[in-house]
């Protein structure tokens, strides 16, 4: 299985959500995937700091997977509030310490960002071949499809990590919030799309315990992991009241490995782009509105969209991919 993942990582920044690394460690560790390419994207992090970070991971486990740097901004979206919100969090809650003794990769800004075309060309030349896994704001797929046209059909599927309907205290989620425009261009292009919403990835949750596990796997992948995730388990306790950390991105490639681990159905989707709902993902398939008065006739294709996960299922593919990771 080739595959492109498009993330916003922040394993080693302090109060940076840490689950684009464990999908990219899961990426890495499983056999049947082939991992052709990182691309970084303004999200959970700056793009020059998520880009530092896919490139110390590769370096620290010396795989020879090239990472491109791609957009530092939203389509439209002003960058500065949720800049605000996702970078200084961390002093906010007074809980920088918790990474003291983790080491910060160190960010670049002289990485061209070159991300959608790098996408583009790979897909295109390889056409039914690659699945992109889209993690993080969907700005470098939106371009990609702009820049490249047939991307729509010479994809093989995306997969997005993004979206919310139903989870209590969440009009909309980072991924889509951020870019509204880029979400949108993605959901009705056309393209084959799964989604995996905030409503299954909330179900999901990593304990300190189950991190002791894949620690125990004593190769540098576990290492890292350990090293990375340890002190985002303990902020996510004391900021979000859960017993240890949701995993919403691994999902995405977890699924691709085995599909038994979430119950799936299927809607015509978008992402409102006024007012206060701006950024909400709706589900309008005819078949599903009690009252389409209003609505427009929907756009794109029919959306796979993943309801429900075995956590413990989940827990232990990763924990077995991990265990049997060499170099």
């Amino acid at each position: 299985m080739r595959v492109i993942i498009d993330c916003d990582p922040g394993n080693g920044i302090p109060g940076a959500n840490i689950d684009d690394g464990l999908a990219l460690a899961l990426a890495i560790a499983a056999p049947q995937i082939s991992l052709e390419m990182i691309t970084t994207v303004a999200g959970n992090t700056p793009v020059e700091v998520g880009y530092a970070v896919a490139k110390d991971l590769a370096k620290r486990l010396d795989v020879p997977i090239p990472v491109y740097c791609g957009a530092s901004r939203a389509l439209r979206e002003d960058p500065l509030p949720w800049r605000e919100k996702l970078d200084h969090g961390v002093e906010h809650f007074g809980l920088r310490q918790l990474w003291e003794d983790v080491p910060t990769p160190q960010a670049s800004r002289h990485a061209k960002p070159i991300a959608p075309e790098a996408i583009g060309e790979l897909i295109c030349h390889n056409p039914g071949e690659i699945t992109l896994i889209a993690t993080g704001p969907l700005t470098n797929v939106a371009i990609a499809l702009q820049l490249y046209p047939q991307l729509i059909h010479a994809v093989k599927m995306i997969v997005i990590m993004g979206g919310v309907f139903n989870v209590p205290g969440y009009m909309k989620d980072t991924n889509f919030g951020l870019d509204p425009e880029a979400a949108h261009a993605v959901l009705t292009s056309g393209a084959p799309v799964t989604l995996v919403p905030m409503d299954v990835t909330t179900k999901t949750q990593m304990l300190h315990a189950d991190l002791d596990r894949l620690a125990s796997a004593e190769n540098v992948l576990g290492r890292y992991l350990e090293q990375t995730i340890r002190p985002w388990i303990t902020y996510s306790m004391r900021t979000r009241n859960l017993p240890g950390c949701w995993i919403h991105d691994v999902l995405t490639v977890a699924w691709l490995l085995d599909s038994s681990l979430a119950t799936t159905t299927e809607d015509f989707l978008d992402v409102s782009l006024e007012g206060l709902t701006r950024g909400m993902t709706c589900r309008y398939g005819r078949n599903t509105l009690r009252l389409d008065v209003g609505i427009p006739e929907p756009k794109g294709v029919m959306i796979e969209i993943l309801q429900s996960v075995d956590n413990q299922k989940l827990l232990s593919l990763i924990e077995h991919y991990i265990h049997r990771y060499h170099v």
